[in-house]
């Protein structure tokens, strides 16, 4: 199997102008549409899902509010299929659309690839939005390697200068601190190339320089965990023995651990070893290493993302034994966080889950809450809007329930529509 990643970055810096009226009234409504093609490894939902998340950015930029944003484009391609990931920084700004209204949505073929359509009527709430840019702008910091060692460079060259001036006083004492000095500045350039280089040894060979040169350099733990746990995905694609993939994620864990040895707040290698522990499906150990790096850097996405995907995992293994109140538990921690309310259209499959759940042990209306959430951040959700209809029957709200028959039915839910007939 061959896989060839391409990624590009575009860096948007612009200034923020709201109108007076606008700030005044704190609400506008404005209209705005959106394309999306279909790569080969989206799901239908997925690829609508895309376009409308497309539609509410173009909705809140047209509000008069420019933003720092970044985008990435990963192709992915291997056993002759093509599929793209498009990851924008926007999902925080998302927020301040409080209210969406489907005016249009197609579908259609250009050169044999499906393009959704939609086009939509959103209500963008001013406060909501200035307060999503400025938690935008604040996940910058850790997203460019090569700041971070300028940064680092700097500091080095600051106290090289420091040393220079207590050179004649300091003797000894000042020589060996250059010596360490000279050591980290040489350990950074080589941690920094092995960030540029993309052949996966060749991370590991200096990376591992980096670490002899410069035992205490954290940046070259990290990298280098982090590239053996890239060879283990790698590995498993080709069908490698499943020794020789747990041997590359003991490497990474062992780096992982020296680094947080060196660094105990490192967020990073945190992540990482979560991230190896995944891959060792030592669920409640990663959970908690996700979890630590939340504590610490409360807006750290992928972490969040991270403990999301592995909650619902284990909340569904609960539910397929039959462990209602342990799944609940488990649903209930991940859910009743304090996270801004933007996060809810990533939590979907989780509020769905605690749904059906809430649904066998009889809390019908928490069952009902649930579903609620889902069509809010989903307002297209046919099987959200048939769960919900059903629970409203039971509830005995008649009128409910057939409001949301007619809307599952005109998604095209054929059940839904025989309820209504």
């Amino acid at each position: 199997m061959s896989m060839r990643w391409r990624v590009s970055s575009a860096w948007l810096m612009m200034t923020a102008l709201l109108s007076t009226t606008a700030f005044a009234e704190n609400v506008k409504v404005v209209v705005a549409d959106a394309s999306y093609v279909m790569g080969d490894a989206d799901t239908l939902a997925g690829a609508e899902e895309n376009a409308l998340l497309r539609a509410k950015r173009k909705a809140v930029e047209e509000t008069g509010v420019y933003i720092e944003a970044l985008s990435q484009d990963i192709e992915t391609q291997a056993a002759g299929k093509t599929s793209r990931l498009n990851s924008l920084g926007v999902r925080t700004l998302t927020a301040a659309v409080t209210e969406v209204e489907t005016l249009e949505k197609r579908r259609s073929l250009d050169d044999e690839r499906l393009v959704f359509y939609v086009k939509i009527r959103a209500t963008v709430h001013l406060d909501t939005l200035a307060q999503a840019i400025a938690r935008l702008q604040s996940d910058e910091r850790l997203a460019e390697h090569h700041r971070q060692l300028q940064s680092e460079n700097k500091q080095l060259k600051t106290e090289l200068d420091q040393l220079r001036k207590h050179l004649q006083e300091s003797g000894t004492r000042e020589t060996e601190q250059a010596s360490a000095l000279k050591s980290r500045r040489a350990a950074g350039d080589l941690v920094r190339s092995a960030m540029q280089v993309t052949s996966l040894p060749e991370k590991i060979d200096l990376a591992s320089q980096a670490i002899a040169v410069d035992g205490r350099n954290v940046d070259a733990y990290i990298v280098r965990g982090q590239t053996y746990l890239r060879v283990a995905s790698l590995a498993s694609s080709k069908k490698s023995k499943r020794d020789e993939l747990n041997g590359y994620v003991d490497q990474a864990i062992s780096d992982f651990d020296r680094a947080l040895t060196l660094d105990r707040s490192s967020t990073w290698a945190l992540l990482g070893r979560g991230d190896a522990h995944t891959w060792q499906r030592k669920m409640p150990e990663a959970a908690q290493d996700y979890e630590r790096v939340l504590e610490l850097d409360p807006l750290f996405d992928i972490a969040r993302e991270r403990l999301i995907t592995l909650s619902t995992t284990i909340a569904k293994k609960q539910t397929a034994a039959r462990q209602w109140r342990q799944a609940l538990a488990t649903l209930d921690k991940l859910l009743n966080a304090e996270i801004p309310q933007s996060w809810a259209a990533q939590q979907k499959e989780a509020y769905l889950l605690r749904s059906h759940i809430y649904t066998k042990l009889g809390d019908l209306e928490s069952a009902v809450e649930d579903l609620t959430t889902v069509v809010r951040v989903d307002p297209s959700n046919a099987q959200a809007l048939l769960r919900r209809a059903q629970l409203y029957q039971r509830l005995m709200q008649g009128r409910l329930a057939k409001d949301d028959f007619e809307r599952a039915c005109d998604q095209g839910l054929e059940e839904a529509c025989a309820a209504v007939r």
